[in-house]
C-alpha cells in the first residue's frame, strides 16, 4: 500500500488516532489531522505528536476544501452519518478505519475477530490467553484498548491478532478479512449512533461479510438474532449454546460438561470447573473453547486456562472487602443488558451504583430485573433522573442521587450491611463524566481504597 505523498485525512483524535498518525508519517503521507475539538481540549494528545513535522491540524471545525484528498482515516467515535463524512463520500473519496488500515499494511497474520454486545473483553482477553499460553505469538488488540496498527511491522504470519472488534469499528472495513469470527450476542446498545437495531446488527454482522468456507465464524444459538445470521454466513459456522444439546458444536450435557462436538466427541470439563462465574461467562468461556478449537490450540492448554483465568480488570473486578461489605467494579458495565448480567451474578442483597451518558437505551428491564437482589439504587450522571423516574415507578424507595463518586462510594457503604455487595454496573458509557470506563473504574477503586 503505497501512501508516499498522498494527501489523507485523519478525522478524530483518540489513541487510535494518535498511533494512525505515527504510522501515516513513517509511510510518508502527507497528513491533515481534523477534529471538531479545539487545540486547548487536545493539548494532552497533541503533546505525543510534537516531533512529527508533516501534519497539518485543522482543529475546532471540519474542513472547507476537500477536493484534493486521497484517502480519510476515521476514528471510532467519529460517526459515518455526519454531513462532512457524507460531503466526502459525495467525492468519492476512499474512506476507511484504523482497523481496515492496517490490515492493509500487515505481513499476513492471523486475524481473529471478536464481537457482539457483552462478553467481547473477556472473550477476547481469555482466547488471547489460550494462545498465548500455547506459546503462539500473541497479540491482543482492538477495541481492548490496544490499536491493531501498532502491529505492524511487528506481526508476521506466524503470528495471531486476537482482536476485540465494536460497532463503530465494522462500519469502516473493507477489506478485512478474519480467518475466525465471532459474533457473542445482541442486545439494545449505542442506539444514538446507529437509530435502530437493525443498523446495529448490520453494523457488527460485516464481520464475516469477507470470509469464505476457508474461513470459520462462530455463532450463538442461544441469541435468536445471532442465529438469524446463519444464512448470511460463507465461513464454516460453529453453534455454541448453554440451554440446547445441538448435534454440532459446543454445548453442555445433561450432566453440565462442556462438550466439543465439531470433528470428534470431547467432554472438555464440567461448567463447575470454570474460573469465571456465571452463565454470561460460561457463553464467554464456549465462544472462547470454539475459537481455540478450531485454530488447532491443543486441548489440555485450553482446559488449564478456562480452569484459572482471572477476571479482567473493569469487569466485575473484587476490589476490596470491608467489614463484611464487598466492593465489585463492573464500570465496563456501559448497557443495561451488561449491568442485568452483572446484578444476577450474585445472590447477597446488592446497593447498584449506576448511570452516566445516555445512549438512549431503556432502563425499565433492567429495574424490574434488579428488584430480586438490588436493595439500593446510587445514580450518578446524565441518566440519573431517567433511571430515578423508572425506578420510582417499580417501586424503589432507596434511591439516591449523587454528584460524583466519592460521594456514590460513600453513601453506597453507609447503606451497605454486612454480606451486601456495592456494585458498580453503571449500565451506561462513561463519556459524560470521565474519558473512558477504565477512568471511571479506577476512581470507583481509589474511593473504594480511601474508605476507613
Amino acid at each position: 500500500m503505497n501512501l508516499k505523498n498522498k494527501k489523507v485525512i485523519l478525522v478524530g483524535l483518540a489513541k487510535t488516532g494518535v498511533s494512525t498518525i505515527k504510522h501515516l508519517d513513517k509511510l510518508g503521507a502527507k497528513i491533515i489531522v481534523n477534529d471538531i475539538k479545539d487545540k486547548e481540549k487536545l493539548s494532552d494528545i497533541l503533546k505525543e505528536l510534537d516531533d512529527l513535522s508533516n501534519v497539518e491540524y485543522i482543529l475546532g471545525h471540519h474542513l472547507e476544501n476537500v477536493d484534493d484528498i486521497d484517502m480519510v482515516v476515521v476514528s471510532p467515535g467519529v460517526p459515518l452519518d455526519l454531513p462532512f463524512i457524507l460531503k466526502l463520500k459525495s467525492k468519492e473519496i476512499e474512506i476507511i478505519g484504523e482497523v481496515e488500515l492496517a490490515y492493509r499494511l500487515s505481513n499476513n497474520p492471523i486475524f481473529i475477530g471478536i464481537t457482539g454486545t457483552n462478553g467481547k473483553t473477556t472473550t477476547t482477553s481469555l482466547v488471547g490467553e489460550i494462545f498465548k499460553k500455547a506459546k503462539v505469538d500473541t497479540h491482543i488488540v482492538g477495541n481492548i484498548g490496544n490499536p491493531v496498527i501498532d502491529t505492524v511491522g511487528i506481526a508476521n504470519e506466524k503470528s495471531v491478532l486476537v482482536t476485540e472488534l465494536s460497532s463503530f469499528q465494522l462500519e469502516s472495513i473493507d477489506t478485512f478479512k478474519p480467518k475466525v469470527s465471532a459474533i457473542l450476542n445482541f442486545t439494545e446498545d449505542h442506539l444514538n449512533r446507529h437509530h435502530t437495531m437493525k443498523n446495529y446488527i448490520e453494523a457488527k454482522a460485516r464481520i464475516f461479510m469477507n470470509q469464505n468456507n476457508e474461513d470459520f465464524c462462530i455463532l450463538n444459538y442461544d441469541d435468536e438474532q445471532v442465529r438469524a445470521l446463519e444464512n448470511k454466513v460463507k465461513a464454516k459456522k460453529i453453534f455454541f449454546s448453554r440451554k440446547k444439546q445441538l448435534q454440532e458444536g459446543i454445548y453442555l450435557d445433561k450432566d453440565n460438561n462442556i462438550i466439543i462436538d465439531i470433528n470428534d466427541k470431547i467432554v472438555l470439563l464440567n461448567k463447575e470447573e470454570l474460573s469465571l462465574p456465571g452463565n454470561h461467562n460460561l457463553e464467554n468461556c464456549m465462544a472462547a473453547i470454539a475459537i481455540s478449537y478450531v485454530s488447532n490450540i491443543d486441548i489440555e492448554v485450553i482446559k488449564e486456562v478456562l480452569k484459572t483465568f482471572a477476571a479482567v480488570e473493569h469487569r466485575q473486578e473484587f476490589v476490596r472487602n470491608l467489614n463484611g461489605v464487598m466492593f465489585v467494579n463492573d464500570s465496563k458495565g456501559t448497557n443495561p443488558d451488561s449491568t442485568i448480567k452483572a446484578i444476577q451474578s450474585y445472590k447477597n442483597p446488592i446497593i447498584l451504583i449506576a448511570g452516566g451518558m445516555d445512549k438512549q437505551s431503556n432502563f425499565d428491564e433492567l429495574l424490574e430485573i434488579a428488584k430480586e437482589n438490588v436493595k439500593a439504587l446510587v445514580l450518578l450522571g446524565e441518566t440519573a433522573s431517567k433511571i430515578e423516574g423508572s425506578a420510582k415507578e417499580r417501586g424503589f424507595e432507596r434511591v439516591y442521587k449523587v454528584k460524583d463518586m466519592k460521594e456514590a462510594v460513600n453513601i453506597s457503604y453507609q447503606v451497605a450491611q454486612k454480606g451486601d455487595v456495592v456494585l458498580l454496573s453503571p449500565a451506561c458509557a462513561s463519556w459524560d463524566m470521565y474519558k473512558s470506563f477504565e477512568v471511571r473504574g479506577n476512581d470507583f477503586k481509589d474511593n473504594v481504597n480511601n474508605l476507613k
